[in-house]
């Protein structure tokens, strides 16, 4: 029996992917404007960035305990094997839930055979990790090759990205009031990555236009194997900025199996509209 792969929908990947691959989802969950939505099932990224374009501030909430519950719960009954790549536990309670629940249905079903991994990854950064596992349990490998090529993604991912607006960020905790106005006014990018599943600032830039460029460098100066490797591209709401980072990518390196998404709602409502992010691995492709 294949290996189910379950994720959530912080990983950014869209509805045809996750169907193509057969990967199971549950979604977290966003308020905006008094009123709760599932991420990606009863609003839809753009529906987000519009509202926040209008002033909207959204909140997000972590994955319910009851939809763990009903979703490992019916993979138990069934005797079915699954593995649950979830989204950063540093940027979400979702994986320490996923953890609780787990307990209760090993409990209740002693013989299911499940993990749940945190992946310390975002946005299609994790999506790369859900999408990787996926083809390897539906080629049919056992459930052991699954788990370590998953961990090994997940271990081995690297997270570049920019905002448009540091107004976003300010509002999600992640910068101060004055670093936003000070950022805005003096057309400042920042430049974060990931580090043990924690956003982390890593250089400032002055200017649109070179802020792409770095990320191409800052790629070239991680990355292994790139013209091996699937890399991927996340937007918010931005799409063509991403085709043209990916085209400086294909120039610069010739890898050419580039995915690119839309950022979901959960990630969205935190970075804000015009965000641009690039993943990769730092060691070969497996």
């Amino acid at each position: 029996m294949n290996v189910q792969i379950l994720c959530d929908s912080a990983s950014d990947l869209s509805k045809e992917t996750l169907e193509a691959l057969s990967v199971k989802s549950v979604p977290l969950r966003v308020t905006i404007d008094g009123e709760e939505y599932e991420d990606g099932r009863t609003i839809s990224p753009h529906q987000v960035y519009e509202k926040m374009r209008n002033g909207g501030a959204p909140k997000t909430s972590q994955v319910s305990p009851q939809a763990f519950q009903e979703t490992f719960t019916a993979f138990a009954e069934r005797d079915q094997p699954f593995i649950y790549f979830a989204f950063s536990s540093e940027l979400s309670g979702t994986y320490q839930t996923a953890k609780m629940v787990e307990k209760e249905v090993k409990d209740q079903y002693p013989n299911a055979r499940f993990d749940v991994v945190d992946t310390e990854a975002a946005s299609l950064g994790y999506g790369l990790v859900v999408m990787r596992a996926a083809e390897r349990a539906m080629e049919g490998a056992t459930y052991e090759d699954v788990f370590e090529i998953g961990t090994y993604h997940a271990k081995h991912m690297e997270h570049i990205f920019t905002v448009d607006d540091l107004e976003y960020l300010y509002r999600g905790g992640r910068v101060s009031k004055t670093a936003a106005f000070v950022g805005s006014l003096l057309k400042i990018k920042p430049l974060l990555h990931m580090e043990s599943g924690k956003l982390i600032p890593l250089e400032k830039i002055r200017g649109s236009k070179k802020v792409f460029k770095r990320m191409v460098e800052v790629m070239g100066e991680r990355g292994e194997e790139l013209e091996k490797q699937r890399i991927a591209i996340s937007h918010g709401d931005n799409l063509d900025s991403a085709q043209q980072l990916a085209e400086m990518i294909k120039d610069e390196y010739g890898t050419d199996n580039i995915h690119i998404d839309l950022i979901g709602s959960s990630i969205g409502a935190h970075a804000g509209p015009g965000t641009i992010a690039l993943f990769f691995l730092n060691q070969p492709y497996k």
